[in-house]
């Protein structure tokens, strides 16, 4: 969207707008906010697009798409027109008065939501909406006898077209409603549509190998998967044939059961991604598919897309054989049982144990050679738990161990593998860093006392960056600032390579049951040489790449808003007391991470500057559970 509108200020040429595109350009012609010249479309003077945000006062800030403006535009609540917090509006400048322009909505061209989520609250006599999670008050669609029979802070999710009440989603004070607020805000829904479902219990729950006699029967290799231990999807199951040095990568092969277009599958490209909270996983498809007939459970014939890597003594792929197979894992393992098998402290059966350790000797020799040309970050995953309540029990951090490592360099295999047999189709991109933001993190850095020059060569100078960290016994934070400075992968149809991981070619292949663009590369691939069938399934694949890049980020930010929820409501009990923390961010705003008995909470503090990592006590001293938003002051500044 960003894209089209900014070619607007240079003349778009008609021929090459998207359908949607045309329906705006159709709009904006009707309103008189462009013209049109040789058949290129071109936005008059006094106009301008970008996108909303809403103080928690109301007054409106543009931040337009045309360069040439240096500065958001203020609009005056009365002059947003119904436009809401993220949407993509058409303004109009207004006269220039100094300090600042200003303007007025004319068009949402975009909305950013079609719901909205507040809580009730009483304003002088009258029963309002609050937004969550920006405060802002409005008012409901609803009589004020009807809202006044409701609790107070009844959770709503309202359409924002008319602030119609939609649905009713609990109340604020009760700890089960974080998880409904999380998920309205983003536009996600947990139950599938009766289409998707009965199509998904239609395929049962067994796999009849005389049904597939075109298939590669590998029942008898001993493959098994390996998972967190509460895991209930298993995407990929693995074998390794020592004597021939040839690993096999094997896939849940979802395509087999969701075709295009079907009720299953519009449902899993509008969610896109599985959603994980502490306490369940909201998945991509229905659980009849994504935990059963579709998961390579122990002891279960299941069908499976197996890439079949033959290695030679350098560790170069010399055969990469892509079948349709059956398999039955003999296994399921977790992560700590792999952990301590490869230890020596744990017995399975002996025809896994054969292939698994030198399986685990191999990966790690790929994972050194990888690494010349890719990173590696010492990163740390917050868990959280929570008690029957809904409330936060405990929190810990889990890290990478060898059996997450063996996984990893297995599906990086497969996810080359499948990156190399397709010119254009779904690929994962990482670009590189830009300059800015590499001299910002030198820069932090330097305060740090890790004192590294920019020599054009990231992968070295990272590495050394790195080295001088674990001295420090910092690198887990120093591998977070890294991170931080470098661009997000994305999806896209064409394939430019994955700079954080050194690849040149490089795809998602591997999780079909949690991810729609790994489904997507599945029937890419199947399609082989069928040029017909292979087109039929490109249709609209950029829009579906930058929807997926949406959808991803969007995934994310459910499970962190989920979070932040319930360590709101953990400080609303504990305002007054003081917890050590370390200051995570330091910018206009300080950030103060907790790290106590409980970990992971952020704390916004007011009227306080220090260097990033700094420990320090912090006493709580509000919290707002709507918005989620922890407040504290600094008490005592601690020597570590």
């Amino acid at each position: 969207m960003r894209a089209f509108l900014n070619s607007l200020t240079t003349g778009l040429d008609g021929k090459y707008a998207k359908s949607s595109e045309l329906e705006i350009l159709r709009v904006l012609e009707q309103i008189k906010a462009v013209s049109k010249y040789k058949n290129r479309y071109y936005l008059n003077d006094g106009f301008v697009c970008g996108k909303l945000d809403i103080s928690s006062n109301g007054t409106g800030f543009l931040y337009p798409y045309d360069s040439r403006f240096k500065q958001d535009l203020m609009i005056e609540n009365r002059d947003l027109g119904g436009a809401k917090f993220g949407d993509i509006v058409l303004a109009k400048l207004t006269k220039f008065k100094k300090p600042r322009q200003k303007a007025t909505v004319v068009a949402v061209l975009q909305m950013a939501n079609e719901t909205s989520v507040v809580y009730t609250k009483k304003i002088g006599p009258a029963i309002m909406g609050v937004t969550i999670p920006n405060s802002l008050t409005i008012a409901l669609k609803a009589s004020q006898k009807s809202l006044k029979e409701l609790p107070q802070g009844t959770v709503l999710k309202i359409n924002n077209l008319d602030n119609d009440i939609v649905e009713v989603l609990g109340v604020i004070d009760d700890p089960s409603v974080d998880q409904k607020i999380s998920m309205a805000l983003y536009n996600k829904r947990e139950i599938f549509p009766k289409i998707a479902q009965n199509e998904a219990i239609s395929f049962g729950n067994e796999v009849d190998k005389g049904m597939y006699l075109d298939r590669v029967d590998l029942t008898h290799l001993p493959f098994c998967t390996i998972d967190p231990v509460d895991a209930k999807d298993f995407d990929d199951a693995i074998y390794f044939d020592k004597n021939t040095n040839e690993i096999y990568i094997a896939i849940a092969d979802v395509s087999e059961y969701v075709s295009p277009y079907s009720g299953i599958d519009k449902e899993a490209r509008f969610r896109g991604f599985s959603i994980y909270f502490p306490h369940i996983a909201i998945p991509m498809l229905p659980r009849e598919l994504s935990e059963n007939i579709c998961s390579l459970k122990p002891n279960c014939d299941r069908l499976a897309f197996v890439f079949k890597i033959k290695l030679n003594s350098n560790l170069e792929p010399i055969s990469e054989e892509l079948l349709s197979c059956i398999i039955h894992s003999k296994r399921r393992f977790n992560y700590d049982e792999v952990d301590s098998l490869i230890k020596g402290e744990l017995e399975c059966q002996k025809e896994i144990e054969n292939w698994l350790i030198p399986l685990f000797e191999l990966t790690q020799k790929l994972k050194e050679k990888r690494l010349k040309n890719g990173f590696d970050f010492h990163t740390l995953e917050l868990r959280m738990s929570l008690d029957k309540n809904g409330d936060i029990s405990s929190t810990r951090f889990e890290s990478s161990t060898p059996s997450h490592s063996l996984i990893e360099e297995c599906m990086l295999l497969a996810n080359k593998a499948a990156a190399k047999r397709v010119k254009k189709g779904i690929f994962r991109n990482h670009a590189p860093a830009d300059l800015k933001k590499i001299n910002d993190l030198l820069n932090d850095l330097a305060v740090l006392g890790i004192e590294e020059q920019y020599d054009g060569d990231l992968v070295t100078m990272i590495a050394k960056i790195q080295v001088k960290a674990s001295e420090l016994g910092i690198r887990e934070d120093i591998d977070k600032l890294i991170i931080k400075a470098q661009k997000r992968a994305e999806y896209s149809s064409n394939c430019t390579g994955h700079f954080g991981l050194g690849f040149e070619f490089y795809s998602h292949f591997t999780s079909p049951i949690r991810r729609y663009s790994d489904l997507i590369l599945h029937r890419i691939l199947k399609a082989g040489d069928d040029a017909k069938l292979t087109n039929y399934l490109m249709l609209g694949i950029d829009e579906l790449c930058s929807s997926l890049n949406i959808l991803e980020r969007e995934a994310d930010k459910v499970a962190w808003d989920f979070m932040d929820r319930k360590f709101a409501r953990w400080a609303a009990k504990n305002i007054g007391q003081t917890f050590k923390c370390y200051i995570y961010e330091s910018g206009n705003q300080t950030v103060a991470k907790l790290d106590d008995e409980l970990k992971g909470a952020r704390i916004f503090l007011n009227n306080f500057k220090s260097e990033i990592l700094t420990t320090v006590r912090v006493k709580i001293t509000d919290v707002d559970i709507p918005t989620a938003k922890i407040m504290g002051k600094v008490v005592e500044i601690l020597d570590v």
